[in-house]
């Protein structure tokens, strides 16, 4: 009995020692040798995801990691609107086959971490152009357990259109479309016209589209710093960081603002460069705020964007 007892508690402390290390445990993703990622294409294009499961506690750390890691782990993929992406279509024909899973036994000790490569596309169908975030959920236990998962930090990334569909600066006009848009060679007060409009209805491919995003980012100094500095990978996580917060309205709120209405009052340019004036009304539950923008553009190869602006309040109405 006394043998029994002994053996009993130290089950029980084991136990209770794995459910603290899953307590102290952090995943960590990134992504691996970033590039430009498209629809679907896992193989031809894909989309590696560096995941370090770290040890932060005193104790070691213990899990289990199951040699397909489809029963590990999890991608998640969410619009804007947080609409959550559909898996692979594998990946669900394997989860509801019935298998032996077969796995190792992982211990890192305080401070340490493991690490491995994932290719996220064999997880998430990624079917439309558009901007994301990515998160990932490990199982310590594997998959389908009683072991609630353990989740990532989160990511945002672009999937840009097929380049076998659209080719230098096409972008779709809009979801469940084959139908392309190409920035026109129109006049300056029609690219903000276009513009405002697209905001307004919150058509983000036709927003950005006359819309130098680079420039728009570098009226930061500090961003500026940063970017001349970051290696060109770097820079285009920068570059779709920085839309993914136009999107979300976290930063220049006023380039992103939805006005109620608006009217274009001058249009001035030469043949490379111009502005527009434009006043904007925007509608609160008790009034209306009437500003003056002034929107800077120029020509690149026959096609006017947007690379600055001024905002000025002309009071309430």
């Amino acid at each position: 009995m006394a043998v029994f007892a002994i053996f009993a508690q130290s089950v029980c402390a084991e136990k209770t020692d794995s459910v603290q290390n899953y307590k102290d445990a952090q995943v960590i993703i990134k992504f691996y040798d970033r590039t430009m990622y498209y629809p679907e294409n896992a193989e031809e294009n894909p989309m590696y995801v560096h995941v370090s499961i770290v040890n932060k506690g005193a104790e070691n750390l213990r899990f289990k990691l199951a040699d397909d890691r489809a029963f590990s782990l999890d991608f998640n993929a969410h619009t804007l609107k947080n609409t959550t992406l559909p898996y692979t279509q594998d990946l669900t024909e394997k989860r509801s086959r019935s298998q032996t899973v077969y796995f190792r036994e992982i211990s890192i000790g305080p401070g340490e971490e493991y690490s491995f490569i994932e290719n996220a596309k064999r997880y998430v169908k990624f079917s439309e152009p558009s901007i994301y975030y990515l998160e990932m959920v490990f199982y310590p236990e594997l998959y389908k357990t009683k072991i609630a998962g353990l989740q990532s930090n989160r990511l945002s990334l672009e999937v840009r259109p097929s380049p076998s569909a659209a080719s230098g600066t096409s972008l779709p006009v809009e979801k469940n479309t084959a139908v392309l848009l190409k920035p026109e060679q129109i006049s300056p007060d029609k690219v903000v016209e276009q513009t405002i409009v697209a905001r307004q209805k919150s058509l983000w491919d036709q927003y950005f589209l006359y819309m130098d995003i680079e420039q728009m980012m570098l009226r930061n100094p500090d961003i500026q710093r940063r970017y001349r500095a970051a290696s060109a990978d770097e820079r285009n996580r920068m570059l779709q960081n920085y839309k993914a917060d136009l999107m979300q309205e976290r930063i220049d709120s006023d380039i992103v603002a939805v006005p109620e209405k608006f009217s274009i009052e001058n249009t001035s340019y030469s043949q490379t460069e111009g502005t527009v004036t434009v006043t904007e009304w925007f509608k609160y539950p008790n009034y209306r705020e009437k500003k003056s923008y002034i929107y800077k553009v120029y020509q690149r190869d026959g096609i006017w964007q947007i690379h600055d602006y001024n905002v000025t309040n002309l009071g309430t109405e």
